[in-house]
Parts: structure tokens; C-alpha cells; sequence
């Protein structure tokens, strides 16, 4: 008897009876030899990835369970999609049907004619919702995270992997958390290029953290224009790697913490130039642990200039990351807390390597 697989089928419909069409698609898979129709998620619409002209899409997820081969279970998906008049055009064109093989079990495929788990599912908040609805706990056999945590990288968002932008990834977090001892040992993984903050090279900071409030806006725009020699899309190659120990968009949390108002109003005429000059991160590591392990670390490294930051600013901080990646839909974003991850140890970065691999388009 042969072996009994569960597998997960996307399908997509954008052009004319959108619903009647996938209705159809699942008909014809039900009544196909060796394929059982288990369970279909809800109909969801959704708007085109690559072309905002486009009609919005309507999209469920099936799982199935079959006999067939992986190979097999794909021809027979290409000959549903040709029977209902798919036509096999451009990448991103209109469909009336389009049927994707996401997973097939806890196999890896990687063929000319077949890639096994779908390449760029975990980017798709439409495809992780229909699968969480089925199984949230299922594990992606690449990224070996769950459905649910795939999902609530994305925030209900929808990417595409650009090889021709840079493929910026930003470590973000309060002080003490952690960022460069991470960044530092990501970059030896991956092998990309470092980007790390110059504090030590800030003439500024001591003072402003000695209690000069007049020099803040001085820091502030010394903070400013080093990121934009760092993160400018000019000084960034596309298509390569890099990791930075910070993200830009904290600029406006400092600056809204340290400044007084005319400061700010001055400090915001420059950041908004600046800002479109950067490179997005394609993601960001968010690094979260209890400001009071922060502030034991902040004295640990003893930094002189460091030593008078309390446990209230830290606290504030960590408040304002929090509201920024609770609306951040600029690229996915790993959560991490560093009371479960352990910098030394290699397995927990060669598990954060592997999964990084699947948001980046080198």
C-alpha cells in the first residue's frame, strides 16, 4: 500500500467568477484518483502582489491527502488550471485559476520543474492565514517555525523577495539587549558585509547623557547623517547581504525622548530627507528581554557614559519598540527574546542563519 501524504494547495483566482472558479478547481481535485479533499479555509480577497491595476484576488488553501508522488500531485494541478483556462503568461498576470503546491508534507523538493515547500509562502499573509485556520501549528520544513509564528512575522502584510534591492537586515532593540553581539555573529554566518552604529565615535553622546540637553539635537544629527553614509541605497549593493546592529526608523524614537520640542521640529526638517535615502531592511530581528536584564548588562560593559541610564528610560524605550513593530509593515520581522536565546551558543544561530536565508533574495 502506498504511503498516505498530507499535502497544502494555494489557489488563486482574479479573473471572471472568481469564487465559481476555485469552487470548480476543488471539484475537479476532489474527483481525482488518489487525492482526497480534506479541508478547504475560508474564501479571503486579497489585493495583486506586483500590479495594484490588477483585479484583487480571491484566495483559499486546501489540504489534501494522497497517494501520489509530489511530482505527480503537481501535473495534475497544471492540468486543472489548463482545463479551466489558465493561461501561462507573464510572472504576476491576471488568472482565472492558479493552483500552488506549498507543501507536501514534511518533504523539501528543490528540482527545475519543482520547488517544495513554495519558495515565497512565508511572505504571503494571504497563504499563512488559510494554513493557520487548518493547522496553525504546522511546521514549515525549511524555516522548522509554525504556521502561526510565519504569520505574525508579516503583521497581515505581503512581500516579494527583489534581488535587484539591497538585502539590508536590521537588528533592533533597546540598549543592553544585545544587537551588536548578534549582528556581529550573523555577519560571520552569512558572511555579509557589518554595519555597526559608531557610538564610540560620537562626540556628543557623553555629554548629552551627562545631563547637557543643549548638545542633544548636535548628537542626534551626528546619529543621523552616520546612518546615512551607512544605509544610503547608493552605498548598499543590491542583491547583497547586509547586517546592521540598528534601524534607521529608531532615529525618531530617540529623538522624540531626547529632544524638546524646537529641537524636534529642527531634528524632523533633516530626518525626512534623509529618510528617503535609505535602504528598507528586507527584515529586521527584533531582540525583547525585561529592561531590568538590559540595564544588568548596560553595567556589565561598563561604558562609562552609559552608567547613568535608568531603568525608567529603558522601560520608555522598550515601550515605544513595541508600538513601532505592532504598525510595521515594511518588511517581516523576527521576534526573538533573548531570555530564550543564547548569542554563544551556535545552534540558536545557525537556526536564526537558516531562517534568515528564507527572507532574502541573494
Amino acid at each position: 500500500m502506498q504511503n498516505l501524504t498530507i499535502a497544502y494547495i494555494g489557489l488563486g483566482s482574479n479573473l471572471g467568477d472568481r469564487h465559481s472558479s476555485i469552487k470548480t478547481a476543488l471539484k475537479i481535485l476532489a474527483q481525482t484518483e488518489h487525492v482526497e479533499v480534506a479541508r478547504i479555509s475560508d474564501l479571503i480577497e486579497t489585493a495583486p502582489l506586483a500590479d495594484s491595476d490588477q483585479p484583487h484576488y480571491v484566495n483559499a488553501v486546501a489540504e489534501i491527502k494522497t497517494t501520489l508522488t509530489p511530482e505527480d500531485l503537481y501535473a495534475k494541478l497544471v492540468d486543472i488550471e489548463t482545463s479551466l483556462g489558465r493561461v501561462r503568461d507573464a510572472k504576476w498576470s491576471s488568472r482565472v485559476i492558479d493552483l500552488d503546491l506549498l507543501l507536501f508534507g514534511p518533504e523539501i523538493i528543490n528540482t527545475p520543474e519543482l520547488t517544495v515547500p513554495h519558495p515565497q509562502m512565508h511572505l504571503r499573509s494571504f497563504v499563512l492565514s488559510g494554513l493557520c485556520r487548518l493547522n496553525p501549528q504546522l511546521l514549515h520544513p525549511v524555516t522548522e517555525e509554525s504556521m502561526s509564528e510565519l504569520a505574525a512575522r508579516l503583521n497581515g502584510a505581503d512581500f516579494v523577495l527583489n534581488p535587484n534591492l539591497p538585502q539590508l537586515i536590521s537588528v533592533a532593540g533597546v540598549i543592553g539587549v544585545g544587537k551588536t553581539t548578534l549582528t556581529e555573529g550573523l555577519s560571520k554566518s552569512l558572511r555579509c558585509n557589518l554595519l555597526l552604529e559608531p557610538y564610540d565615535k560620537n562626540p556628543f553622546l557623553p555629554d548629552v547623557y551627562a545631563g547637557k540637553k543643549e548638545l542633544a539635537l548636535d548628537s542626534q544629527l551626528y546619529f543621523l547623517n552616520s546612518r546615512i553614509e551607512q544605509l544610503n541605497l547608493q552605498a548598499l549593493a543590491g542583491g547583497q547581504i547586509a547586517v546592521s546592529d540598528y534601524i534607521f526608523d529608531k532615529e525618531l524614537i530617540y529623538a522624540k525622548r531626547l529632544l524638546n520640542p524646537q529641537q524636534l521640529t529642527l531634528y524632523e526638517k533633516s530626518f525626512q530627507p534623509a529618510a528617503a535615502k535609505v535602504a528598507t531592511p528586507v527584515l529586521v530581528i527584533y531582540l525583547h528581554d525585561s529592561a531590568k536584564k538590559c540595564l544588568d548588562r548596560i553595567h556589565t560593559r561598563n561604558r562609562p557614559y552609559e552608567q547613568v541610564i535608568g531603568l525608567q528610560f529603558l522601560e520608555k524605550l522598550a515601550s515605544d519598540y513595541e508600538h513601532l513593530f505592532a504598525h510595521w509593515k515594511l518588511s517581516p520581522v523576527i521576534r526573538i527574546s533573548m531570555s530564550n536565546f543564547d548569542c554563544a551558543r551556535n545552534g540558536d544561530i545557525e537556526h536564526l542563519t537558516n531562517q534568515i536565508r528564507s527572507y532574502v533574495a541573494v
